[in-house]
């Protein structure tokens, strides 16, 4: 991976407001250059715009968002991994290559690396097919390999899990544990509490658009500090 000075990612009062209604924050929060972040919350919490927040997807109505390097440099250095995979009218490997041919690569070399992370994800006898022809896990598999390709910092991966059965799910996690220890920061997004305890280094909590807790893993799942947190944890429904 090339070295950068992208962290820390520093949120300061950062509010996503749509036709008038606020949908997050205001969030203060670091996230620094190491670890897998899993934020959690019930449906509708903010998660996804919470994510969105953080790669620019989505601007802040008020407050901030920065990194600590220009935000040109910053957008380059970050993947996205959407719930349901974007596909193009290309095969596995084109899709594949895109981000590398986009950035300038050769077409010669960009096939190659493709190639390589087509294997890597499990894809190589798949590498001809038409993407569109992939199934559900394989699809998430190919979208994750682009993702990866050009080894960004921080990859920001919104319920990737979500609709894959378990064997699919074991495989993506997989790649992602690869990630990780190739020291890819990671924010994931998932409603899967087993996930989130495999995966996790630190928990963000989000409940109606604000972030109420933020520690380890390991102290979240043993004791959470808010109420809320502690009926999600229950399994109890939150209103």
């Amino acid at each position: 991976m090339v070295e950068t000075a992208l962290f820390p990612l520093t949120l300061s009062e950062a509010t996503v407001r749509k036709s008038g209604v606020t949908l997050v924050g205001p969030v203060d929060l670091e996230i620094g250059p190491i670890g897998t972040t899993v934020v959690i919350g019930p449906n509708g919490a903010g998660k996804s715009t919470l994510l969105r927040l953080m790669h620019g997807l989505d601007r802040a109505a008020k407050g901030r968002v920065d990194w600590n390097v220009p935000m040109k440099d910053a957008q380059n250095r970050q993947g996205f991994v959407f719930q349901t995979p974007i596909l193009m009218r290309r095969s596995v490997v084109d899709c594949i290559a895109y981000p590398l041919l986009v950035h300038g690569v050769s077409r010669k070399d960009a096939h190659a690396q493709a190639l390589d992370w087509a294997d890597r994800v499990g894809l190589a006898d798949h590498a001809a097919r038409p993407a569109r022809t992939l199934s559900g896990g394989e699809r998430q598999k190919m979208a994750l390999a682009r993702a990866l390709i050009r080894n960004p910092d921080i990859l920001f991966l919104d319920e990737p899990c979500a609709s894959l059965d378990g064997s699919a799910t074991r495989e993506i996690e997989g790649i992602l544990k690869s990630a990780r220890t190739a020291n890819t920061r990671m924010v994931m997004a998932t409603h899967d509490m087993g996930q989130a305890k495999r995966l996790a280094d630190d928990v963000l909590f989000i409940y109606r658009g604000n972030v109420h807790e933020h520690s380890t893993a390991e102290a979240f799942f043993k004791a959470p500090q808010t109420p809320e947190a502690q009926a999600f944890l229950r399994g109890d429904i939150l209103e």
